[in-house]
């Protein structure tokens, strides 16, 4: 399902699409490529929150380790 996000710096229409209709995690806009936290809640929005580059790298480290720990680990 898409999911229409209204960036809030450029004011940019972005689609975004999930299997899972809930989620939390990073998404760029495509057009300023800023990066936002964002939650979403049977396919809708509910936050969306700048995200600064140390928070999306806490953010991705947390979710290889997530992705490891599924595989079995090493």
């Amino acid at each position: 399902m898409l999911t229409k996000i209204k960036c809030s710096k450029c004011g940019a229409d972005n689609t975004f699409s999930l299997s899972d209709p809930m989620y939390v995690g990073p998404f760029k806009c495509y057009k300023c490529h800023t990066t936002f936290k964002i939650t979403m809640e049977h396919n809708v929005l509910k936050s969306c929150e700048p995200l600064d580059p140390q928070e999306l790298a806490k953010m991705e480290e947390i979710q290889a380790m997530k992705d490891k720990f599924r595989r079995g680990g090493a």
